[in-house]
């Protein structure tokens, strides 16, 4: 399959074709891996990351909260 890099906001992006997602199990929501091995570009398909409200809490410590801080006066159309 040969395609073309386009850009897409500040980054660079390349279009699977269906076949290609297809036979490497990618689809939308897929994480993958990127790295660059002596100019090759190399996918690994990480599969799709699945949170649970349980174990993101689970996560939260008394080390790593932070407290209410001020972000200014409302800019836009934003309700206080």
């Amino acid at each position: 399959m040969e395609t073309r890099v386009q850009k897409w906001g500040n980054s660079l992006a390349v279009r699977l074709s269906k076949h290609v997602a297809r036979e490497s199990n990618i689809q939308e929501g897929t994480y993958v891996a990127v790295d660059v091995d002596e100019g090759k570009i190399i996918l690994e398909v990480m599969g799709t990351k699945r949170y649970s409200l349980r174990k993101l809490l689970a996560r939260v410590k008394r080390t790593n909260i932070h407290r209410e801080f001020e972000s200014g006066p409302p800019v836009g159309k934003e309700i206080w």
